[in-house]
């Protein structure tokens, strides 16, 4: 490790080898040093624009058009152009450590959850990869079986599947593009940064040749976008924007409550905080609003020329008959899916599960078990509909997801005014050890800022009845991320202070490790 330069204005550069003795250290987990940080701007803004321009990020937007929640353009796009205002600022923020100490995502949670406890939030966010990458995965498999049955339609004639509830050949794609992922993996960093550079223009090419299609085929723009909101007057939902607005806010949110945690694991490359900052503004909310268009005009265009609405991308390339438009379509779908899924689905995780065992599992054996859990979650059923995609799996986690953002973001700007210890971040009997490794403070947080959105979310998944809760708990859940953000950043900031001022009053030897 290079020790010529400091990592930030307060580490001491003597200390730094003496950390890769530690079995809280591995070469994943590393502090980057300032002369291998090199993304500036441009860099942040190509790797939004990259992850941002996906199949989900389309079906995020056709999702609201959808008669299930029934938003017009306008309100869709407004929706996820203010939610991701929304989700910058934490993202933003907790960028700061990762670029100005160099740490990853589980080595910045050691702070707030202690060297141990760290482990809590890291596998929440790796889980949530997991689903992701599967869910990712399964669209890149989808769209291999659905082009594929248009040349040999017997391939969708076959039967579902025993619990799985897929046929097998929709498994077989699935598995097939799962292998795929597996070995640029197993491939390594550089075959995932070649993708990245060739994803982003195919599927934004991919998606404006369906937005000119939709425009087309609709007789123009106009057709489109004067589709009815379900809450207009005389519409289904008349009165009722309020109610599915705000729950899809929240989705919309959690859509990118993911990274806005883990976006460490990318600022620690960051030239400057001026790059990250600027490069993650420009890059973001202009790519969602954009793509999320192509999205809602695209589904909207499905309900004047087939007379039903298909919120699916791939189902609506299905409806192309020219042989080499879907073959092109299918080959751009896989590049691009595969692309993002490394990107945001697996380096997270990957660093994730390392933190477990740092000296047992590596970068690619976080990455092969990302992939098994991927499968194992059985991505299809998330996907079953926009309801269950939406309201079900994104504001779901994001339940989880709020209360970390919060208790992050609360110990390191307020508590700990961007000062971190770096070599006792990667010490067992450092300030950040705590109670044998947990920081209780951090978990008691943690779980009250769970706790309001946990009856809603059983009401969502049919394990408890709606009357069994009341109201005002039930409909806390539509607000999951900003619930959960809100009260763990003010439970943690309380109970700092009063274990503070407990170990000030004992008078202990160490009064930062009682806690």
């Amino acid at each position: 490790m290079s020790t010529g330069t400091p990592l930030a204005p307060d580490v001491d550069p003597a200390v730094l080898p003496d950390l890769a003795d530690s079995h809280l250290y591995n070469a994943d987990l590393a502090p980057v040093t300032p002369d291998k940080r090199k993304w500036r701007v441009g860099s942040f803004a190509a790797l939004w624009i990259s992850m941002s321009a996906c199949i989900p990020t389309y079906m995020l937007a056709s999702g609201l058009v959808d008669p299930k929640i029934g938003m017009n353009w306008s309100q869709a796009i407004l929706t996820i152009f203010l939610a991701n205002l929304i989700v910058l600022i934490p993202m933003i923020l907790n960028a700061h450590a990762g670029t100005k100490y160099g740490i990853p995502f589980p080595v910045y949670c050691r702070a707030s959850f202690g060297t141990k406890g760290a482990n809590i939030p890291a596998l929440l966010r790796a889980f949530v990869a997991c689903g992701w990458f599967g869910i990712q995965t399964w669209i890149g498999g989808s769209a291999i079986y659905k082009i594929l049955g248009v040349f040999v339609p017997s391939l969708t004639m076959g039967h579902p599947l025993p619990i799985l509830d897929i046929t097998l050949a929709q498994l077989s794609c699935f598995l097939f593009f799962w292998a795929i992922n597996m070995w640029i993996i197993y491939l390594g960093i550089d075959c995932i940064r070649w993708l990245l550079n060739i994803k982003a223009p195919l599927l934004i090419a991919l998606g404006l040749l369906l937005l000119w299609w939709a425009y087309r085929n609709a007789g123009g723009f106009g057709p489109i976008l004067s589709q009815p909101s379900a809450f207009d007057p005389g519409q289904p939902k008349e009165g009722q924007f309020w109610l599915y607005f705000f729950p899809a806010l929240t989705g919309m949110v959690g859509f990118w409550a993911t990274l806005s945690l883990n976006i460490p694991d990318f600022s620690r490359y960051a030239k400057s905080q001026r790059d990250q900052v600027l490069g993650q503004a420009l890059g973001l909310p202009a790519t969602m609003a954009l793509y999320s268009f192509i999205g809602v005009a695209v589904t909207s265009a499905t309900t004047i020329i087939f007379k039903e609405t298909i919120w699916d991308p791939v189902d609506v390339l299905t409806r192309f008959k020219n042989p080499v438009v879907l073959v092109i379509a299918m080959l751009a779908l896989c590049i691009a899916t595969l692309a993002t899924n490394i990107a945001a689905n697996v380096v997270s995780p990957a660093n994730d599960f390392a933190h477990l065992a740092p000296r047992r599992i590596s970068f690619r054996i976080g990455g092969f078990i990302t992939g098994i859990i991927g499968i194992l979650i059985m991505p299809w059923h998330l996907l079953a509909n926009a309801d269950r995609y939406i309201n079900g799996w994104l504001i779901g986690y994001s339940a989880l997801l709020g209360p970390i953002g919060g208790i992050l973001i609360a110990d390191y700007f307020v508590y700990r005014h961007r000062h971190l210890s770096l070599a006792d971040l990667y010490k067992t009997d450092g300030q950040y050890r705590f109670s044998n490794g947990f920081s209780m403070v951090a978990i008691t947080a943690f779980l009250l800022g769970v706790l309001p959105s946990l009856p809603g979310f059983l009401i969502k998944i049919n394990v408890l009845e709606t009357a069994a809760v009341p109201p005002l708990l039930m409909h806390l859940y539509d607000y999951a991320w900003f619930v959960g953000f809100a009260i763990a950043f003010v439970v943690y900031l309380v109970l700092r202070k009063l274990s503070s001022q407990a170990n000030a009053s004992a008078t202990l030897p160490v009064a930062s490790t009682s806690s």
